[in-house]
This record gives C-alpha cells, structure tokens and sequence, in this order.
C-alpha cells in the first residue's frame, strides 16, 4: 500500500507571458534561470521539484528569501497553477480536478495557515474559526461546536467572544492554525506561520503544533526560513536554493550529511548533540578493534536511538566503551571516547 499523501514529480512554475517558450527551451537547451530571465524576461519560480511526503508526516521545506519555498507550498492546492509537472494530494489528480471537486478539497481536505493570518476584523474568535465551516453551509449549531472543539485544543478556551483586534499575535496565529483545523483536513499546509512571533511565543508555538499534529495525525507540509524550527518539528527537511531543492534527509542527515557547501553554511553553526544518534557513530561489533583489552560484560549499554547527549551523560560514569544495542536488545556496536568525539566534531567513526 502507497502511503505518501503528496506527490510531486518534476514540478516546474515560470512567470511571465512566454512560459510555455521559456519551458520548452529549458527542456530542449538546458537554460539556467538567469539565461530564462534574459532570453524570455520570465522568472523560474520552482524548477523540476519532485517529493513525496507520508502520512502523518512533518515535512519542513527551508530555504532563503526567494528560494522558492513558499511559491511551491501554494501549487499544493492550486493557488498557484504550475507551468509543468504533476501534482498527487491525498491520490487526486489536482491538476485535473474541475472547479468544483478543487473547491471541495480545498474545503474539505487541505488547511492552510499562512504568516499572516488575516483574520476577519469584524468577526469573534469564534465566528472567525467557524468561518471555513460557514463557506461549506454548515448550521450555526454546528459551527459553533466545532469551534469551541478547536479553540480548546489550541488553548483559547474564554477568548471564543473576543476580536482579533483583542488578541496577541501568538492568540491571533493560535486561532489562524484552530481555522484551519476546522474542517478537520487530512493535510495541512503551513507557510511560515511562527516567523513573525517572539522567540518564546515562538517555541510555544511549536510545542503545541507538534503536539496537535501528533495527536490528530495530520500530514504537513510546514514552510521555514529557519533551521532550527525545521530541525526542531520536522520528520524531514528539504532544502530549496533558487527554485530547486538541493537535498532532503532527516534532521540527522541534513547535520551530519551536507550535500554541498550551501547546505553545508546552514548547518555549520547547529548544535549536533541532540540531533546525532548511536547508529550513526557507533563502530559494528564485529569490526570494532580496541587499543586496550575490553570486559563488554561490564560495560554500560544504550539503545542505537540514544542521541549525543545522552552518550555523554553515559561516557562520564564509566571507564568502559558503551555497548549500542539493536531494538531487540542484541548488540550491534560500540562508541568508545575516541568515536564520541568525532561525533561531536561532525565525523563518522
């Protein structure tokens, strides 16, 4: 069974009124952005993206100012139209889907937080969470449960009578992510919603998304300037530079594997003890080879999930190497001082 919820192959989008020339003669001359931009006056926004992402699943897509990001998130419900491409969200065809059947999983299926959340001036809280519910014809019985079902699930609970005007920025971004969860979509889109926030609000914030997000299993697709964030929410990171993504891992593989120096600047400066894990440092067993005679059966050992820190915490207790064990409990390798401290500098053993 297929379990990715969103499909993109080889999508491309380019502004301006000689797109379709301007693909055609990348396809057929291999023309680089700045060559498009001079031959066709049209901006390659996104070129050749192509992922997919899983059920349930946190996908933080990064990049600089202009990297195409966010102009990539919006082709995932079509407020955006692509030049070229295909595009797979919950097994429908969204390039092909009529007005109607689009509006309907825009409605139903897809939920979009954006930075700014333009909130309705004129509306409570609560009407304002309930509005997606309004759109689609739902009575106000019913609109109103569900909104104080998600304002109690972002902790608004006694601000449902207030107006934004009335909020914080950290409430007004809290009701933006209970609108979306309105409409209960399988699949969130999140464009830079924190960015704006102080960084303790910020990280509030977050804590309280990773939760929501764990608890009703909701697939997203979060969007980020900052590493940190992506590293901190994300199951996978995929990083954008002028329209194309450069590399996609797990916050461990984007740290510990840099596909080129870009990713590689981005990275220079995060701190790896939380982020590199036994399996990826430990030598095997069977290949480990100690300068000194080693009583295995004394030594501590640790589960090849245990990240950085906690191997430290270990390695100060003992004189012995630590013994990595596999989820069965067997042992599978071994993480002496030596290897620790490659891990901490970036190496592998």
């Amino acid at each position: 069974m297929n379990d990715d919820v969103i499909t993109l192959d080889g999508v491309w989008k380019i502004f301006g009124s000689k797109a379709d020339a301007a693909m055609a003669a990348i396809r057929e001359r291999n023309l680089s952005k700045a060559e498009v931009l001079q031959e066709f006056g049209c901006v390659v926004g996104i070129a050749d993206v192509s992922f997919s992402v899983k059920r349930g699943e946190i996908f933080c897509v990064m990049g600089l100012s202009g990297s195409g990001k966010s102009t990539m998130v919006r082709h995932l419900n079509r407020l955006i139209e692509p030049t070229a491409g295909s595009i797979s969200v919950m097994g429908n065809d969204m390039l092909n889907l009529s007005g109607d059947a689009l509006r309907e999983m825009r409605a139903k299926k897809i939920g979009m937080v954006f930075q700014h959340m333009a909130l309705l001036p004129h509306r409570t809280v609560r009407d304002n969470v309930g509005f997606p519910l309004q759109v689609r014809g739902e009575p106000k019985a019913k609109r109103w449960e569900v909104s104080q079902k998600c304002l109690e699930q972002v902790d608004l609970t006694g601000f449902e009578d207030r107006f934004p005007r009335e909020l914080s920025g950290g409430m007004q971004q809290r009701v933006g992510l209970a609108r979306a969860l309105a409409s209960d979509p399988d699949v969130l889109l999140m464009d830079e919603p924190f960015s704006a926030l102080d960084p303790l609000i910020r990280r509030q914030l977050q804590d309280q998304f990773m939760a929501l997000s764990a608890e009703l299993d909701k697939t997203t697709v979060f969007i980020t300037h900052d590493l940190d964030e992506a590293i901190r929410i994300g199951n996978r990171i995929a990083i954008m530079k002028d329209g194309r993504i450069v590399q996609i891992g797990t916050p461990e593989e984007i740290v510990t594997q840099p596909a080129d120096d870009y990713v590689r600047d981005f990275v220079e400066g995060i701190s790896k003890l939380k982020l590199v894990f036994a399996h990826s440092i430990m030598v095997p067993l069977n290949e480990y080879t100690p300068s000194r005679p080693v009583n295995f059966e004394k030594s501590p050992r640790a589960h090849h999930g245990t990240d950085l820190d906690h191997l430290i915490d270990i390695a100060v207790t003992t004189e012995n190497v630590i013994v990595i064990t596999s989820d069965d409990g067997e042992d599978i390798g071994v993480v002496d001082r030596a290897t620790l401290l490659r891990g901490i500098q970036g190496g592998k053993a």
